[in-house]
């Protein structure tokens, strides 16, 4: 006959076994922290696409501005004078080119001294052979901000007969020019000596 209280026990002993078994194959929350503590981290690499990339510069359109550089003298043209020079007033009526008098000649560019054209010129002083002159103009530039800008100064003089029109003129103060006195196609005038020593002033100033 059955014994029921076998039985019983036997049921009891079953479930604790079982109870047991899945407690040793089952992983506890604890025993999953050691194996991930165990487990080296993955390290986050980018790949090629995520990386960022430098982008080249663009080139600038247009003419690139060249600092510092000065036009190549020439065969007739040593260049321009770029020390204060000893300015003097010393004009004489003798049809000769003097310091004080505004004559006109050939003046090369700026930029270009293969090239230029005739203008009238105040001369101011003499180096060696050649005169020093300050070139003249009935333009108005003395109050244009683009030529204080590109670093052209300029100061009026007033009207004389250099300009046929008796225009009022400007003589600019921050570029001396040297002249060939041969090649001096005609003297205009005179300049007022108060002018020419406000002129002299303002070449003092910018040099």
């Amino acid at each position: 006959m059955p014994n029921p209280l076998l039985d019983g026990l036997l049921r009891v002993l079953r479930e604790v076994g079982v109870r047991a078994l899945h407690r040793y194959t089952t992983p506890t929350r604890q025993d999953e922290r050691r194996e991930q503590l165990r487990e080296p981290r993955a390290r986050f690499k980018p790949s090629q696409k995520q990386r960022p990339t430098a982008k080249p510069s663009k080139p600038r359109k247009g003419p690139q501005r060249k600092h510092g550089r000065r036009p190549q003298p020439t065969s007739s043209y040593p260049g321009d004078y770029r020390e204060m020079p000893e300015v003097v007033y010393d004009p004489h009526p003798d049809g000769r080119p003097d310091p004080g008098e505004i004559v006109w000649t050939w003046v090369p560019y700026e930029e270009d001294y293969s090239q230029g054209k005739d203008r009238p010129v105040l001369l101011i002083g003499r180096d060696g052979a050649w005169l020093l002159g300050l070139q003249v103009t009935s333009q108005d530039n003395d109050r244009d901000d683009h030529e204080a800008r590109a670093g052209r100064y300029w100061m009026d003089i007033g009207a004389g007969e250099w300009d046929s029109q008796r225009r009022p003129s400007e003589v600019r103060v921050n570029r001396i020019i040297r002249i060939d006195p041969d090649a001096v196609r005609r003297v205009g005038a005179i300049l007022d000596e108060r002018i020419f020593n406000a002129v002299a002033t303002e070449v003092a100033q910018h040099y």
